[in-house]
């Protein structure tokens, strides 16, 4: 194993002083790499270089490369040899000539780097091509496994494809939702920009939303039906893989083939995991699609504290400037000063503390009043030495709260009573149609829309009935869905509610058999 200063060296010339000049020559390198070449010359790589990244300089010199090759390859990024095809004379024998190519060390430091940079660059994505790709491919694996005998090439060939399409919506995926809570868009956009950024990325994540609907039950449906038959599928695929591992003898093959098979399973269950529910899990597709619906809530928010930060934002000078501009306004001296009294809270302030009533001979003002033609008022010396003009002494008596109690206690009284009503109206453990719902008051609206929305959130798609317990733990909810063209319209207070028709059974839970 390489030890730990050499793998130090070989990441020297990203920081050291020629850090452009040393990963232009290794560009040059992995590009070579690319073209299948297997060794360059100094003046190759100083003909192929792309040195107009070097700032404020010109192309570097023979000279130059030749000294950067000479270091890298003493770092360990390089390997040299020397170049014998342009020998023509003893002189030119003697004359250290190299060729260079990548190390080992230098591939791997060349393929990090690469990964890095592409790393940061990616914009993660709802990818709803993968979806109908992971369909397509779970349609040729039916076929395959309800032929004679499967092609073990063809089989292969779509496990392959379809663990990297899989691979490639997952990691998106978290990457996508995991950028949407840190997304540094909306902190120095403009708000045009944000209403408009806003409105991309809902209608964005309503169509992947739309489509996850639609293509999961499809796709679970086809993981379902082929899980018996997969084994042998997977066995194939990992005996064919195991024709490229290193010779050995029989034991070691039939060891690669025993961990491709198993790492083909991992795979699959994975895979599995995604679209079906196993035991009291949901689905890691519909964890997405409560994670893609959470994102617009959090937009929102953030849109709301963008405004707020807006709205808030305090600059003196610019509220000077607009002041001397109502200044400038001003059609003559007596609106003048009354806007420098508002503006610097020039008036009275006898109303802060003292009350006229209490000081003999004093009038009730108004607070334009100069203080030169309003009469003396009388200040308590204590006032002006403490700043307060009680003396200190015992604290009162803590005030009797009795009828604000008994007010608060009706009111949730009365709550409890219209919620309790409104949970006999809708709890009648019997199947009913939302068109046949009628009319709800406030309070049984709001309870409906609550059982609603926490058994839509659960549903897989918009055909599957539904059946779960309330949050509070006090009903039990049925939803079943009916046909599509049928219509349902809830009236309320508020507005009307209309969409698709529902069976709808609302239970108590101590009324459960």
């Amino acid at each position: 194993m390489m030890n730990t200063d050499l793998q130090a060296n070989l990441f020297r010339h990203v920081s050291a002083d020629k850090a452009v000049v040393y990963r232009s020559v290794m560009d040059c390198f992995s590009a070579a790499k690319r073209q299948f070449r297997l060794h360059l010359r100094p003046d190759e790589v100083l003909a192929e270089g792309r040195w107009e990244a070097l700032p404020g300089q010109a192309s570097p010199r023979i000279e130059d490369i030749q000294a950067a090759l000479a270091q890298l390859t003493e770092w360990g990024n390089l390997e040299s040899q020397p170049d014998m095809a342009r020998v023509a004379s003893i002189g030119d024998y003697y004359r250290a000539r190299y060729l260079y190519r990548l190390s080992q060390g230098g591939e791997a430091v060349e393929a990090a780097l690469t990964t890095f940079a592409r790393t940061l660059r990616r914009r993660a994505e709802l990818q709803t091509v993968a979806l109908e790709d992971i369909a397509h491919r779970l349609q040729a694996l039916t076929a395959l496994a309800d032929g004679p005998a499967p092609d073990a090439a063809k089989v292969h060939e779509a496990l392959r494809d379809l663990v990297r399409v899989f691979e490639s919506l997952a990691d998106n995926a978290q990457a996508f939702m995991a950028g949407i809570g840190r997304s540094l868009e909306l902190q120095q956009a403009e708000a045009q920009a944000v209403l408009a950024y806003k409105k991309r990325l809902i209608d964005y994540l309503e169509r992947f939303i739309g489509d996850l609907v639609g293509r999961s039950g499809g796709i679970a449906q086809h993981i379902v039906a082929l899980s018996p038959r997969i084994d042998p599928l997977l066995w194939q695929a990992a005996q064919r893989e195991a024709r490229d591992s290193a010779p050995g003898d029989e034991q070691e093959q039939q060891d690669a083939v025993a961990r491709g098979w198993q790492a083909w399973r991992e795979r699959w269950k994975g895979l599995r995991r995604w679209f079906v529910a196993t035991h009291h899990e949901p689905p890691q597709a519909e964890l997405l699609r409560s994670k893609a619906r959470a994102a617009i809530p959090q937009l929102l928010a953030a849109v709301a504290a963008l405004n707020e930060r807006r709205s808030g934002r305090s600059d003196r000078s610019a509220d000077f400037r607009t002041l001397a501009s109502w200044f400038a306004a001003c059609e003559n001296d007596a609106q003048t000063h009354r806007l420098a009294r508002a503006a610097f809270a020039l008036n009275p302030a006898r109303h802060f503390s003292l009350n006229p009533a209490l000081v003999p001979g004093a009038q009730d003002l108004p607070a334009n009043t100069p203080w030169a033609e309003a009469p003396p008022l009388r200040i308590h010396p204590r006032l002006r030495e403490y700043g307060e003009a009680a003396p200190r002494g015992a604290m009162p008596r803590v005030q009797a709260r009795d009828e604000e109690r008994r007010l608060l206690a009706l009111q949730l009284q009365e709550e409890h009573a219209q919620i309790e009503a409104a949970r006999l109206r809708l709890a009648t453990g019997r199947p009913t149609r939302l068109s046949e719902l009628g009319t709800l008051d406030m309070h049984a609206f709001a309870l409906f829309l609550s059982l609603l929305g926490e058994a839509l959130t659960t549903q897989a798609s918009p055909d599957a009935p539904v059946a779960l317990q309330s949050g509070d733990g006090l009903l039990h909810i049925q939803l079943q869905p009916l046909a599509e063209d049928t219509w349902a319209e809830i009236v309320t207070a508020a507005g009307r509610l209309g969409g698709r028709d529902h069976l709808v059974t609302i239970t108590r839970v101590e009324d459960l058999p």
